[in-house]
């Protein structure tokens, strides 16, 4: 059995009636003439109850024939053979030589780290151009969580940006920067360009969200995500600096008692949802009086993406 037979793909996995899918094979009747040909597509209508046992399947011409799983592929994969790019070869090119930028989130950039607390490294990467116009593409991120590393591609980390993501606006406030091209200099210089009055719906939503589903975890299993509490009000208390004062800010010092009472366990559920409820308030007051435009500036966003691209392309 051939390599490209090998990798046709699970073999554990009991495809359903209804797949499309591709012969890799040739079969042969008893009097030697093709039942079915390499290549031929036809459509699951019986499926084993295990991988081991052939399926029945339905040619364009209504035979129906038997093939077990190495013998055919799902359609729509064998169609991408060749051009979805794996991770292993993707590998070969070391995007993380293209990373510009590099900072220190987190605990330690909020100043609420402990003994135990990892350095968790965010930033950006730009790869070359030729990889960025081929046919396979780039990873949207990269990440390797043995180093608690991840990186976005640049236009990610701007659309994320200009949508307020509050994890990517702290990589462009963080304190602590490990990597700065001069590019990546040039966005720092300009990163009020993605401060808007979005930040109050994002911010407001993820929170709501989140402590939902804390709330969820008290009620069906009585217990409580500590440290992910912790984070939910540092973030209010981010956003509401941020409506007022049109920065956002990342070391938590003045808060850092409150905030580790939480994450120890020190302070009693229904407390830490009274000072959640009313940070909102403060963050609608907030919002009534924000001088931060209604949107992120997009043009000069645009601007900045075009010009690093073109900073890739080879002479």
């Amino acid at each position: 059995m051939n390599s490209a037979v090998n990798a046709a793909a699970p073999f554990n996995l009991v495809l359903s009636v209804g797949t499309q899918v591709v012969s890799r094979v040739d079969l042969k009747a008893t009097r030697g003439e093709a039942s079915c040909l390499k290549g031929a597509v036809g459509v699951i209508v019986q499926a084993p109850t295990d991988g081991s046992h052939a399926y029945q399947i339905r040619l364009p011409d209504d035979r129906v024939v038997s093939l077990k799983r190495h013998e055919f592929s799902i359609r729509k994969h064998f169609q991408g053979e060749g051009i979805e790019k794996s991770p292993a070869q993707l590998a070969e090119y070391n995007l993380y030589e293209h990373v510009i930028y590099r900072c220190v989130v987190g605990s330690r950039a909020y100043g609420l780290e402990d003994d135990a607390s990892d350095t968790d490294l965010r930033g950006i990467y730009l790869p070359p151009a030729t990889l960025h116009w081929s046919l396979y593409g780039i990873p949207e991120q990269l990440e390797q969580n043995e180093t608690q590393e991840c990186y976005w591609e640049l236009q990610k980390f701007i659309v994320l940006a200009l949508k307020a993501n509050p994890n990517v606006l702290e990589c462009l406030y963080s304190p602590l920067v490990e990597l700065t091209t001069p590019l990546a200099q040039e966005l720092l210089e300009q990163r009020s360009l993605f401060l808007s009055q979005l930040a109050y719906q994002t911010y407001n939503g993820y929170v709501l969200s989140q402590f939902k589903k804390l709330e969820q975890d008290l009620r069906n299993w009585n217990r409580i995500r500590w440290k992910h509490a912790m984070h939910l009000i540092r973030i209010l208390l981010s956003g509401i600096t941020l409506l007022k004062e049109g920065v956002v800010p990342v070391r938590m010092e003045e808060y850092r008692p409150q905030l580790l009472a939480i994450k120890h366990q020190q302070m009693e559920w229904d407390e830490v949802n009274a000072w959640r409820l009313r940070l909102h308030q403060e963050f609608d007051a907030a919002f009534t009086k924000t001088e931060l435009p209604e949107r992120p500036d997009y043009a000069k966003a645009n601007d900045f993406l075009i010009r690093a691209r073109r900073s890739r392309v080879e002479s």
